[in-house]
């Protein structure tokens, strides 16, 4: 009489056990990366170990695309929104106030909305723009951590003065948050290779060494991740909002428009590459699509779903 009982019971349980599987997110945690003009030419001149072993272990491609203008704030505003500059309207490249934050939600909107937590560690000022009220537990840009470089974007006369935090100092500090908060979206950027493309050029030998700066900064992320206990939860896109040539880069060319695209940790497959068409704002697509939170009918991106086990 009890077996009677305890099947119907059993079954449920078996049956709750499924359907939580079925409804659960593809992943707990995403981290975005972006390698500030992270042209795949010059990263595979570079020594980038940890780089190379995420693309073993997961999915990638190297033919990308930014969106156009090929420069940093309009790329980052698509990567993180999911829509193209004729959507969200973020056209200049400098921390302006007068200008507002971007008029269309980030990815972090539907984040919050779903009760998740979310970061941003960046080495450039200019992505306060993005911080838009009430989406972002901690945004970290420390003015005291600065460098001051000079720049010319291509197109323009007059030279552009910026203050960027180096990615050891955002590595450390976004490191140091994910051990001890475990946030469920974060987005870290990492600005050496394109201080030093202006300044010397792009897959100039200063370059390359920014490169493997960035990548041993990138091993810091990683490791913090695992740290954290939460790497079979986890996936991380590591990506670029631009390329370049000589010592500039904002034109409709290869040398500046093309970008790497890589995922690596939970479903992903490995040592895969990707051949479907990847475009910058397909990473805000990705993620909300992995985070299981809604995707907007009007953005331009679509998750790489070529990239993960069925």
């Amino acid at each position: 009489m009890k077996d009677l009982f305890r099947r119907p019971v059993v079954l449920l349980i078996a049956l709750s056990i499924f359907l939580t599987a079925c409804t659960a997110p593809r992943a707990r945690h995403v981290f975005i990366v972006s390698i500030d003009g992270g042209k795949p030419a010059v990263i595979a001149q570079s020594d980038m170990p940890v780089l190379k072993q995420l693309v073993k272990e997961g999915a990638h491609t190297w033919v990308a695309d930014t969106t156009y203008p090929s420069i940093t704030l309009p790329s980052h505003t698509s990567m993180l929104t999911g829509v193209g500059p004729d959507k969200h309207k973020v056209l200049w490249n400098e921390w302006i106030p007068s200008n507002g934050l971007v008029k269309v939600p980030t990815i972090f909107v539907e984040a919050k909305k779903a009760g998740l937590s979310t970061a941003m560690f960046v080495g450039k000022e200019k992505f306060r723009h993005l911080d838009l009220p009430g989406t972002l537990d901690v945004f970290d840009f420390n003015p005291a951590e600065t460098t001051n470089i000079t720049k010319t974007m291509a197109g323009d006369a007059k030279p552009m003065r910026e203050d960027t935090v180096l990615a050891t100092n955002v590595a450390r500090n976004a490191a140091r948050y994910i051990i001890e908060k475990k946030p469920n979206l974060c987005f870290i950027h990492f600005t050496d290779t394109d201080n030093t493309g202006h300044k010397y050029g792009w897959g100039s030998p200063e370059q390359i060494k920014a490169f493997a700066d960035v990548d041993a900064a990138l091993g810091v992320v990683v490791q913090a991740i695992r740290d954290a206990g939460i790497a079979d939860q986890s996936v991380l896109i590591v990506t670029a909002d631009h390329g370049g040539h000589a010592k500039t880069h904002g034109l409709s060319i290869p040398d500046d428009m093309n970008i790497p695209w890589i995922a690596w940790g939970r479903g992903v497959k490995k040592n895969f590459e990707i051949t479907a068409p990847v475009v910058t704002y397909d990473s805000a697509a990705t993620a909300l699509w992995l985070l299981d939170l809604p995707r907007a009918d009007n953005l331009d991106g679509k998750p790489v779903t070529s990239a993960f086990e069925p």
